[in-house]
């Protein structure tokens, strides 16, 4: 009898989901639809495992889902990712394989990460990586962005060094100790505190910005590898291993 009334019940749910709602609730008495119920309840609580395994797919589904909408975020905004005018790059800029990074002065694992970055430019020669300026941790974030915004615009070549001596810091970085690690790069600290004020810094702020909310990042570091959205400091390692498969194919996976 039970064995009948699962084979009723897989029927029902098939035509249930080829049907619209209020056709289904016509096609049923009352009756019906509470033996239905008492069926549904007493094979859940036969096969409880049949809830966990629903729950996973429902999982897997959503990560799925969430991970194409990344995908199709970063192919949506390409050019502003990988060429934007106001971005700073770093290590070979004809490079064929592109690292992206969001960062900010006061993360601490962006400093961890730090150390990362210097091993890709020493060690993957054929990539270049990209810095976006993300300052979402404090005020001293900010204008130690707006200085280092400034100083890709007046001498991108001199922005690695001044990248690294800020970063590298000990303690908080904000305006004046930007300033400072502007000028230790070679640049003049009065050039570089009119320019920071300038609406061109502001726009290439704003643009890392609008990136980050069309790819809903809301932490640093994140990293973009080809099509992969990569969050956290995850480690040189780990890195080496998508620039790899991007050589081989293309692709962060192959």
């Amino acid at each position: 009898m039970f064995a009948h009334f699962r084979k009723a019940l897989s029927a029902t749910l098939v035509a249930a989901a080829l049907l619209p709602s209020a056709a289904f609730a016509e096609d049923f008495t009352d009756s019906q639809k509470a033996a239905i119920g008492d069926v549904v309840k007493s094979y859940l609580l036969e096969h409880p495992e049949v809830i966990t395994e629903a729950l996973q797919a429902l999982d897997a589904r959503n990560k799925a889902a969430e991970e194409q909408g990344r995908t199709d975020a970063i192919q949506a905004n390409r050019e502003a990712i990988f060429s934007s005018p106001y971005q700073a790059v770093i290590g070979n800029p004809d490079a064929k394989i592109t690292l992206v990074e969001f960062f900010d002065y006061n993360c601490g694992y962006c400093k961890k990460a730090l150390a990362d970055t210097r091993a890709i430019l020493d060690e993957e020669k054929d990539v270049k990586i990209v810095l976006k300026e993300f300052p979402i941790l404090s005020e001293g974030s900010v204008e130690a962005a707006k200085v280092a915004a400034a100083v890709n615009i007046l001498n991108p070549r001199a922005y690695e060094a001044f990248h690294f001596e800020l970063m590298g810091i000990r303690g908080q970085a904000d305006g004046e100790r930007a300033l400072a690690a502007a000028a230790k790069a070679g640049l003049d600290e009065a050039k570089v505190k009119e320019t920071a004020s300038k609406r061109e810094v502001a726009d290439a702020i704003n643009q890392s910005y609008d990136l980050a909310r069309k790819l809903n990042i809301n932490g640093t570091p994140a990293y973009i590898i080809g099509d992969e959205l990569v969050y956290g400091a995850v480690g040189f390692s780990d890195l080496s291993r998508r620039i790899e498969a991007m050589r081989a194919c293309g692709k962060t996976v192959c």
